[in-house]
Order: C-alpha cells, then sequence, then structure tokens
C-alpha cells in the first residue's frame, strides 16, 4: 500500500515515521515534508500543496490512504475536495473544522451543548473588548478567532497585556491570524486555573477512540514564563489524567462533542483534541478544541504506539474504530522542541543544523522547521527539531532527551531545560 501525509512539520514526520513501519506499507509520501523527511530513504517528498494536484497524484499513484497533519489544509477544505473524488483521506470537513478554526463557532457550540468551557464573551471592536477587560480585570485569556499556528492564544497577568493584546489581534495582526469571514474578532474568555493536559481521540463520524494523553507546554522559557508558543515540548502519559478524570473527560465532553456535531449535521471525522484545563478537584474543562493531533504531543505519543497506525486508520476511515484497540509501549516518552531564534514572533532561518545522531531504540529526532539545500540541513521556521525519548521514568525519558538534545547544534538555539517538570514534581 501507498499512503500520503499532507503537512511540513514535526507532527507529519512522527507520523510517516509510524506509517513506514507498517508491514502492509511500501511507501509513504509526505507533501511537502521538511528536511527530515526528506533525508528518509523510507520517505519521499512530494512538492505538492495544491489540493486537485494532490488528488490527481493520489489517483494516478492509486494512494490507499492520505492523512492529514495540519490544521491550515483542513481548514480550506482539502477533506472535500478528496471525498469528491471518493478518495480514502482522514480528517474533518472544511464545515467540522471550524471546531479549530473559529473559536467564536467552537464557544457557540460548546454554550449550545453543554461542553464545560470558561465563560466568554466576542467582540470585533476594539473599544468594546478594552472595555470588557477593564470590567472584568486579569487575569484573563485573549483569543484570536482564527487560525494563528499555536499562538494565537495571549494568558494575560495584567491588564497592560490584556490590552496590548487585543490590539494586536484586532488592530495590528501581529500574530498572523488568518480571519474568518468578517474579519478580525477576539474571544475573551475567563482565566481558568489548573493544570493543562492533551486529550486527543479518533473519529470515525459515530465511534471514538482515545490515543494516549500527553502534556504540552506552551510557554517558551523555564518554569512556565514568557510568550505562547506553538509548543516547547510534551511527555506521554499525562499524570493529571487519572482513570476517573479519563472517564468523566469522555462522558462529559468528547462523546458529547461527536454526539453534538452529528446531532447539528457536521459528523466529525479525523483527529479531534480536546485541550484541557483539570482544576485540583480533578474537574475538566475545555480550553479549546483542534481538528488534528497536537504538535509536540504526537512525537511522545507516537514513539509509545505499538499497534499499526496504518490498520487503525483504515479502521477510522471504514467507520469501524470501535472494532480496534490500541497497544502502548508502558515506557514514557518525553520531546523536548529546539526552536529558532527569534521564535515565536519572528524566528530567523538558514542557520546550519548539525550533531543530529542517527535515531535509536529509545531516542528519535523528529524534523519541523528544517530544510535540505544540497547536503546541508538548515532551519526554515520557528520550531526547528523535537528531540524525542522513551525511558522508565519521566526523569529517564527527560535524561536521555537532553543528552541527544546536547549534541545538536545550530546558532540561536532556544529550548526549555524542564519538559516534564510537573510529572516529576508528583
Amino acid at each position: 500500500m501507498k499512503v500520503l501525509v499532507i503537512g511540513s512539520g514535526g507532527r507529519e514526520h512522527a507520523l510517516a515515521w509510524k506509517l513506514v513501519q507498517s508491514a502492509k506499507v511500501q511507501t509513504v509520501y509526505v507533501a511537502p515534508g521538511n528536511g527530515g523527511t526528506g533525508s528518509d530513504p523510507r520517505l519521499h517528498n512530494l512538492a505538492i500543496t495544491d489540493f486537485q494536484a494532490l488528488a490527481d497524484f493520489v489517483q494516478k499513484e492509486k494512494i490507499a490512504l492520505t492523512v492529514v497533519g495540519p490544521e491550515t489544509p483542513l481548514a480550506a477544505g482539502v477533506v472535500d475536495v478528496f471525498r469528491e473524488r471518493g478518495l480514502r483521506i482522514f480528517g474533518p470537513t472544511k464545515a467540522a473544522a471550524q471546531l479549530e478554526s473559529s473559536k467564536a463557532f467552537a464557544k457557540e457550540f460548546m454554550q449550545r451543548h453543554k461542553i464545560p468551557t470558561a465563560a466568554y464573551e466576542t467582540f470585533i471592536d476594539a473599544r468594546a473588548a478594552h472595555a470588557y477587560v477593564d470590567e472584568r480585570g486579569a487575569p484573563i485569556v485573549i483569543k484570536a478567532d482564527g487560525l494563528a499556528a499555536g499562538k494565537g492564544v495571549v494568558v494575560a497577568t495584567t491588564l497592560a497585556q490584556a490590552h496590548e493584546a487585543i490590539d494586536w489581534m484586532l488592530q495590528g495582526n501581529k500574530l498572523g491570524v488568518q480571519h474568518n469571514e468578517g474579519g478580525a474578532r477576539v474571544v475573551i474568555e475567563e482565566f481558568l486555573d489548573g493544570e493543562e493536559a492533551s486529550f486527543i481521540v479518533l473519529c470515525d463520524g459515530k465511534n471514538v477512540l482515545s490515543l494516549a494523553t500527553s502534556q504540552d507546554h506552551k510557554r517558551l522559557l523555564d518554569h512556565d514564563e514568557g510568550p505562547n508558543t506553538g509548543g516547547m515540548g510534551a511527555y506521554s502519559p499525562a499524570p493529571v489524567v487519572t482513570p476517573n478524570v479519563h472517564a468523566k473527560v469522555m462522558h462529559e465532553i468528547i462523546l458529547p462533542t461527536v454526539h453534538g456535531m452529528a446531532k447539528d449535521d457536521v459528523p466529525f471525522t479525523g483527529f479531534l483534541y480536546a485541550g484541557l484545563m483539570i482544576d485540583a478537584q480533578g474537574k475538566a474543562r475545555t480550553v479549546e478544541f483542534n481538528c488534528r493531533l497536537g504538535d509536540p504531543e504526537t512525537q511522545p505519543i507516537m514513539m509509545r504506539l505499538k499497534s499499526d497506525l496504518f490498520d487503525v486508520l483504515m479502521h477510522a476511515t471504514e467507520g469501524t474504530l470501535d472494532q480496534i484497540d490500541l497497544e502502548w509501549d508502558r515506557r514514557i516518552a518525553l520531546g523536548v522542541v529546539m526552536a529558532a531564534e527569534g521564535y515565536p514572533l519572528a524566528p530567523r532561518k538558514g542557520d546550519l543544523i548539525g550533531g543530529i545522531p542517527p535515531e535509536s531504540a529509545d531516542a528519535v529526532v523528529f524534523h519541523a522547521g528544517t530544510t535540505l539545500i544540497g547536503k546541508e540541513l538548515r532551519t526554515s521556521g520557528g520550531r526547528v527539531l523535537c528531540v524525542t525519548a522513551l525511558g522508565d521514568s519521566v526523569k529517564q525519558a527527560q535524561h536521555r532527551a537532553y543528552e541527544v538534545l546536547d549534541g545538536i547544534h545550530f546558532d540561536g538555539a532556544q529550548f526549555r531545560r524542564d519538559i516534564g517538570h510537573r510529572a516529576i514534581k508528583r
């Protein structure tokens, strides 16, 4: 069988890396891919991004399955294009992907279907947004209504930060948000206290199969300081998601979401990612929905998955997820992101990367913002690499990941030294 993975980040590298391990898979194409997928002899980069041209390629090459990694092609309707041609693709339709592409849509959906989340208001007028923030006070959360590569959320601890974020999102668009119809909007939410976790499931429209839990580290700097990013590291499983919390999240958030989308005549197929805030009493509320796997959570999750991912995704596209279970490595997986200088606002590109070791049984370096120029590997984006390792404990996985990371070098590299700290403190 041949498989196509759409995307160019660390998540897509991890998906392709896992899919090519299947005995049933002959070839994995990655469109457009990155320096890591381009230098792996088992994978093939494809310099095509146009949806119709990709569908032509899939038909010509008789590709059995297409998997969509990032949110941008999902929000633009790549799944609709492929399905119109009768091609097998895993991901949500453009309408269903609004759960991620529009914060306003997601909040209205959660309110309508009584899914636990933070109280909120939506604004298009900056003056009204500023007045609301002055009335509510800080801390408070400001979210851009549109895709922003994971950077469209500001957790403002002061009123000054909140007002600055409103101006960024409604007037200057410093975060590069892809606005939805009607132009710039912001969603302003109450601040939720607790511990975050990533809860990701596969959906086939009616059945749900949960992946291993994980926890992302959004802040740029150690001790959860600095600006929000797309994610500076992650580990799996997340101890905060106890069996009791897991059961409640399935019952109160995941299943009502899948049933609610079906009820609204927008059935959800694909990876559904609920970003959770879990308080001290174990109550979970939904911070956000994503309509794809998280990045960098995918890298540790794929390291732990023992089941054949190709088989799993074929079931997902057949509507038979209720017929399978997933098998997981009992060890902890932990990934540390190495980002470019200037990330997240203005990442520098073109720096030479060296020291990446070959993959081993317990450590893999997944590429994100890298490109091959001749035989040289250079930085080409904000988050450059995710150094991922397995260990019998969080501490061991952390030690192994940093052991590998310390041998890798490029000018201006930014990374945290404390990925996994919440689990180690438990």
